[in-house]
């Protein structure tokens, strides 16, 4: 990893950087492939299932015969697990659940507002190098307690044409039975227009690499909504000398043996403990199965030294991390002073992990610098809320000539006679 000592702010913008390509790169691909689905619907998605995932479809929707065999093939400590996971991830979106809010603005305006749930909704989960069953509870749980509809679920298929039995076992689990062999940009284009297999979906949620990212900004301008740009995951970690090295490493690995395109950062006012979590993580690589890609992550990661925790918290917030660990002695301070991060995790004893888990928090959250303007997933994602207003005879005539005045200082004549009539009826 790359070691930087007190940089400064005028080099934050280039050291911050992240490791992708631009939407540029990619953007005439997307094009591409969303015009031939739009266009040819399923043949276009088996098409592009050949050629990204090497398997041939015959078909593009599951089978019930897969998901019910795909129980048996789950172990029963790892179903305990989903569940357990589950039960705490509908605890914490259940506590999200809000009243109606209702106000008399005016004597005889009665204005309030109500949640109502987005009827079609699509789920992306990545399967690619890692079957993120996880993730399904983080979206479809979410959905059920808001109460859509209809749940359309898109993830990539392996070669034999199959997606992992944990995926399928959840999404059960969950509720969800339309679930689809479709990844990619491919599988984003087809919940956006829809093909004679996928129905066409209202907003489209879930995590996926850079080809996904851009691909669901695409989906927008064909009137899809979108949960968040959330591409290649990210960690940023602070740390002082009251943090334990060996944990701080393992949690920068834990990320970074997400994908190559990954990016891990430390931040610390002391320089033993980075040399010290330079020395775990170099030591804790060699034993991880996905040791390659996690290499290729470090890379392009960074142990950056600064002074004090005031220039570290400047420097965090210009960052905008996507998950952001705090382990110092003044946890207090970070966290009164984050501005910008998907999703914070206090102490020594709260890996990341947590949350991507069982914890209870969502973990689809926003990346590449969104979490300066955008939240992670959460009950409200699944949902919109409605305002409302009933004026009585008594509350048109305490706001109408408000009402008619505004109106003919911007020129609408049509609005103030929409008033000036109801006002004459109730004189006359």
């Amino acid at each position: 990893m790359k070691k930087i000592y007190n940089p400064p702010r005028t080099d934050w913008k280039d050291l911050l950087r992240r490791p992708t390509r631009t939407v540029a790169d990619i953007e005439m691909q997307v094009t591409t492939i969303f015009g031939e689905v739009e266009q040819n619907g399923d043949r276009a998605l088996i098409k592009y299932t050949e050629r990204f995932d090497k398997v041939d479809l015959d078909r593009i929707k599951v089978p019930e015969t897969d998901i019910t065999a795909a129980e048996k093939e789950v172990s029963d400590e790892l179903k305990q697990a989903i569940q357990l996971a589950k039960m705490n991830i509908e605890s914490f979106h259940k506590a999200q659940i809000t009243d109606k809010v209702e106000v008399e603005t005016t004597r005889g305006v009665q204005c309030w507002q109500e949640k109502r749930p987005i009827q079609k909704v699509g789920l992306y989960i990545p399967g690619g190098t890692a079957p993120l069953f996880s993730t399904i509870l983080m979206l479809a749980v979410p959905a059920a307690i808001a109460g859509c509809r209809d749940v359309v679920l898109c993830s990539p298929p392996n070669r034999e044409g199959k997606i992992h039995p944990a995926i399928l076992y959840t999404a059960r689990l969950c509720g969800v039975e339309d679930i689809f062999k479709v990844g990619g940009i491919q599988a984003i284009a087809g919940m956006t227009f829809g093909t004679e297999s996928i129905p066409q979906v209202y907003k489209i949620f879930g995590p996926g690499n850079q080809y996904v990212t851009v691909a669901k900004q695409m989906a927008t301008k064909y009137g899809v909504a979108i949960d968040m740009p959330a591409g290649p995951s990210e960690l940023l970690v602070v740390a002082d000398d009251t943090a334990d090295a060996s944990f701080v490493a393992s949690d920068l690995l834990s990320q970074a043996e997400h994908g190559a395109d990954s990016q891990v950062i430390l931040v610390s006012t002391s320089k033993a403990l980075i040399q010290e979590v330079e020395k775990e993580v170099e030591m804790q690589i060699k034993a991880l199965p996905r040791q390659e890609i996690a290499q290729k992550a470090i890379a392009n990661s960074k142990l950056i030294h600064v002074a004090d925790d005031r220039i570290a918290i400047d420097l965090i917030n210009a960052y905008g991390p996507e998950h952001f660990i705090v382990c110092v002695g003044n946890a207090d301070f970070y966290v009164d002073n984050i501005m910008n991060a998907g999703s914070i995790f206090i102490g020594n004893y709260t890996p990341e992990s947590a949350g991507d888990y069982a914890s209870g928090t969502n973990h689809t959250l926003p990346t590449n610098g969104y979490a300066k303007q955008y939240s992670g997933v959460n009950l409200d994602s699944f949902m919109k809320s409605m305002s409302f207003q009933k004026v009585s005879k008594e509350g048109i005539k305490n706001i109408g000539p408000a009402i008619e005045l505004m109106a003919a200082a911007e020129g609408l004549e049509a609005h103030k006679n929409a008033v000036t009539l109801r006002l004459a009826k109730l004189k006359g």
